[in-house]
């Protein structure tokens, strides 16, 4: 027979449990705060650099810029100066950053200049507008004392450039939107950058992470070099607030990796973050965002990939993609991981 202090004894050791359940059930069981989450394995070295802020009770809004600088320094395919430039073998870089508060700065088709994430934060606390791009952007780093580097490509880039250069073709496939997207294939080149490169990995690297602080606060940015082979001029998602990043200090934050037109025309990340503020988990509320691009054009949608990764005010984080492939890190005072993201096709 329970008595009633067994009941509520019982009661105090179950609830957890329960509740631990239903995070399992719709999602990953958050790590509390500090946390920072990042997009890809590539996330890992990202994440250590901006635990060095969030471990000392620095803001997360420091911790992220720092992260993004420390990739922004890496030679890789996807963000940078070293990344795979335009179809004119021109680099050009986008990134946004926003805080707690709201507040947020942008730079798109940023050209010659190290670090785009920390001239968009320059954007967002120096003047009153939230993005610059091209020549303006550019002229704006440059006032700011960044730097004007070589336009030379890195030893990676001069090599894909040079080899994509050799299949593609200069003139526009006619009326391509109307070809089923079954019918296509998957490693395509024309004049329109590729989906996936020859070696079947998705053309699409964005470095984009969310973090959460001590004092309970969350901020984001986001920076890459594009989709390699780019119409020169392309913007993807990336630095557009509500697509490849969005920050609700009274619910969660949320990013983007992969082909951004996609995620623009569902404003992603801000969708995912209205799903947490309904109740869901942020695996779950990733999970509708996919399903509202693969409802779009399930047939597109086979050839494509996007991911999104979302971190809630709880410390509690989820991903969700359209196809298999897309992972992402964590970091916090329990963990230092990567995981695979779940996915829809």
């Amino acid at each position: 027979m329970i008595n009633r202090r067994k009941f509520l004894h019982l009661s105090a050791l179950t609830a957890p449990l329960l509740a631990a359940q239903k995070t399992l059930a719709n999602g990953f069981t958050g790590s509390g705060k500090p946390i920072v989450v990042s997009t890809w394995d590539s996330g890992m070295p990202v994440n250590a650099e901006a635990w060095k802020v969030l471990s000392k009770k620095g803001t997360a809004l420091d911790a992220v810029e720092a992260g993004a600088i420390h990739i922004e320094n890496q030679i890789n395919c996807c963000v940078g100066l070293g990344g795979f430039p335009d179809r004119d073998g021109i680099v050009t870089l986008d990134s946004c950053i926003m805080d707690h508060k709201a507040n947020i700065g942008a730079v798109a088709g940023l050209e010659r200049i190290k670090h785009p994430v920390s001239v968009a934060r320059k954007v967002m606390e120096k003047t009153p507008h939230v993005i610059l791009v091209g020549a303006g952007a550019q002229q704006f780093a440059v006032e700011n004392g960044f730097t004007l580097e070589s336009t030379e490509l890195s030893e990676d880039a001069k090599k894909a450039y040079a080899e994509w250069l050799i299949k593609s073709e200069y003139k526009p496939v006619i009326n391509i939107e109307n070809i089923p997207a079954s019918q296509r294939e998957k490693k395509q080149n024309g004049p329109f950058a590729p989906n996936f490169f020859d070696d079947g990995t998705a053309n699409h690297d964005t470095m984009g992470l969310v973090a959460l602080d001590a004092m309970g606060d969350l901020s984001g940015a986001v920076t890459t070099s594009g989709m390699a082979f780019k119409l020169h001029g392309r913007v993807g998602d990336s630095p557009i607030i509500g697509a490849g990043l969005f920050v609700d200090n009274e619910v969660g934050a949320a990013t983007s990796s992969g082909t951004g037109e996609e995620v623009i025309r569902i404003c992603g990340t801000h969708l995912v973050v209205e799903f947490m503020r309904q109740g869901y988990s942020p695996e779950m509320a990733c999970k509708k965002a996919v399903e509202r691009i693969v409802k779009r054009d399930r047939e597109k949608a086979k050839t494509l990939q996007v991911g999104f990764l979302a971190l809630n005010k709880k410390g509690q984080y989820g991903a969700y993609a359209v196809q298999k492939g897309f992972v992402f890190s964590v970091k916090s005072n329990n963990e230092n991981q990567i995981h695979e993201s779940k996915f829809l096709l």
